[in-house]
């Protein structure tokens, strides 16, 4: 009888080499965000293996249904591109063929994935059980703030210099996606990772410090409340909320926390801090004006609420549109906040577009003449300054520029979307999308102010949502501000003790404008808690309402067409996904 002798394998044969593996790497262009609502209109794919390229697949796909004009903008692919292109139902088993039993990859694959499963579960084929590899998480991984500013494809495609620059077409940045994928496999070599399963576990592994520092978790209690991460001298690092603190601070020191920078926090970190809150919502608010008065440089949102500016139509004999960063007790329209000047420079230059008002500085009066200037010769302006105009006719123009921003966009929205049509048909996508982007700022905008007024016009709110104990939480609000907070046990009555919360709750005095009293995060805070399931008024003082045919009508539909896509705000500066 033969002895077997044993050999031991090498570290290659513990997983799948990295330059064995075939990598798929595809994109899609798609009619909206949703692959419950919308459909594929471009497929592209390049097929890898050790750093070589084996194979291209590429196609037009007809959707079945017209493009949106903000689709086309973005891609610069129409209607009469995809009339002749065959339909998902014949691209799709060609696609599946061609992907075979290689690794997929996609930057935000949630996103491209998902439309490959709808389109086979729409047509009888069993969605690909490929392993899958998302560029963007690995990148989140990798890369630190200080060396990218975001993980967007074409950000990451500029820093690794990629011989393609993505364009919003399918092939070319699913070819800008190979060559972020090898950038990032050579990153994660120094990491020890050298297979495939090595490569898909890489994101999940907590790191040493994460392990050394997990007794800062001991002691939080399982409450509402927000907690803030401190270094050895007691300044604040990171501050965050959640409904238990002692499961989300320990959350921080597993493999679930990948996020580069929140991980390059823990190592500096020496403390954290539990703050109790009778509720969820107190602790969302309360969570807001920490990072709003300590600015912890871990945070990214909220550092710099009072950094806010406004599009104010001024008040003057002939008003104009300004920018500015504040809010005074006039008589003036003020349309905001924004995050930039860029932003309200894009509202101000979609209403412009709309209404012919004047642009220049100088205040005019109807004593005082100087020479028009050339958007007067346009017929962009009345030329109120030399007298063409009457105060009474410029007036008009006023009046609608008032209405468009504190009431109805419609006019506005119309205006620019016609330009936006012209200059598609044109082939002028570039200008459209100047158009299309600065449409998007004014009525989300426009939107948002509209419903942060419902509240904030409100000079006292009493609301309450069941607690899991059957109990309420009762929560005051004073002109969009918390004020109180508490919970009132299973049996209590309400009169009393709501009573008590009332004469209690913090004293508020109105300022001027939209926010009379808070910063508009903490409102919209408290918007979506009164929109949350159960939710009961127990008093209102006032009226709550929106216009009838306020903006968020509109923006319904500009979100649609931004929805799912790999783009963010230009002049926002915000990802969109």
């Amino acid at each position: 009888m033969g002895v077997e002798i044993g050999v031991q394998g090498t570290l290659d044969e513990l997983g799948t080499p990295l330059r064995q593996v075939t990598f798929v790497v595809f994109d899609l262009e798609t009619t909206g965000g949703s692959h419950l609502e919308h459909a594929i209109t471009e497929i592209g794919a390049v097929k890898v293996r050790g750093g070589e390229v084996i194979g291209e697949f590429a196609t037009l796909v007809d959707p079945g249904r017209p493009i949106p004009p903000f689709i086309t903008v973005l891609t610069g692919i129409t209607d009469a591109m995809v009339i002749a292109a065959p339909p998902i139902e014949r691209v799709l088993p060609a696609f599946l063929e061609f992907a075979g039993g290689a690794t997929l990859v996609a930057h935000n694959a949630p996103f491209d994935v998902g439309f490959i499963k709808a389109s086979c579960q729409a047509h009888g084929y069993p969605p690909p059980a490929n392993p899958v590899v998302d560029t963007a998480d690995l990148a989140r991984r990798v890369l630190t703030r200080d060396e990218v500013p975001n993980c967007k494809l074409s950000t990451l495609a500029r820093v690794f210099r990629s011989a393609t620059e993505p364009c919003h077409r399918a092939l070319a940045d699913a070819r800008a996606t190979v060559d972020v994928l090898h950038a990032l496999i050579e990153r994660v070599g120094s990491f020890g990772v050298q297979t495939l399963e090595e490569l898909k576990g890489f994101v999940r592994a907590p790191t040493r410090e994460q392990k050394r520092k997990r007794h800062l978790a001991d002691g939080i209690p399982s409450v509402p409340g927000v907690y803030v991460f401190e270094d050895e001298r007691g300044e604040a690092l990171y501050v965050g909320k959640s409904g238990d603190l002692r499961q989300r601070v320990r959350s921080y020191f597993t493999a679930s926390e990948t996020r580069p920078r929140i991980r390059e926090m823990i190592g500096i970190a020496e403390r954290v801090r539990p703050i109790v809150c009778a509720t969820g919502l107190e602790a969302e608010v309360r969570e807001l004006r920490l990072i709003g008065s300590t600015k912890p440089r871990y945070n990214r949102r909220s550092r710099f609420p009072e950094k806010v500016v406004w599009l104010k139509l001024t008040d003057e004999p002939f008003p104009r549109l300004s920018i500015v960063r504040e809010v005074k007790a006039d008589r003036a329209t003020y349309l905001g906040p924004f995050s930039s000047a860029r932003g309200a420079e894009d509202a101000r230059s979609a209403l412009h577009e709309a209404l012919p008002l004047r642009q220049c500085t100088e205040r005019l009066s109807a004593r005082v003449r100087r020479p028009a200037c050339a958007l007067a010769e346009m017929g962009r302006c009345g030329a109120p300054c030399e007298g063409r105009e009457s105060a009474d006719d410029y007036g008009r123009h006023v009046e609608d520029a008032r209405g468009a921003m504190e009431h109805d966009p419609g006019p506005v929205f119309s205006a620019l979307e016609a330009r936006m049509r012209r200059l598609s048909d044109e082939q002028r996508y570039e200008e459209a999308a100047v158009d299309r982007d600065r449409l998007a700022v004014y009525v989300r905008t426009a939107a948002r102010m509209q419903r942060l007024r419902s509240l904030t016009g409100i000079p006292e709110l009493v609301a309450a949502s069941p607690a899991f104990d059957g109990g309420w939480e009762i929560h005051v609000v004073r002109h969009g501000r918390l004020t109180a907070a508490g919970v009132m046990p299973r049996g209590a009555h309400p009169t009393p003790f709501v009573d008590a919360l009332v004469a209690t709750a913090e004293t508020v005095t109105p300022g001027p404008g939209p926010l009379p009293a808070a910063i508009a995060e903490e409102s919209e805070c408290i918007l979506r808690w009164l929109d949350s399931p159960g939710v009961r008024l127990v008093r209102v003082e006032g009226t709550w309402s929106q216009p009838a045919r306020g903006a968020g009508r509109l923006k319904e539909r500009i979100d649609l067409a931004y929805k799912g896509r790999d783009v963010r705000h230009p002049r926002e500066g915000r990802p969109l996904r």
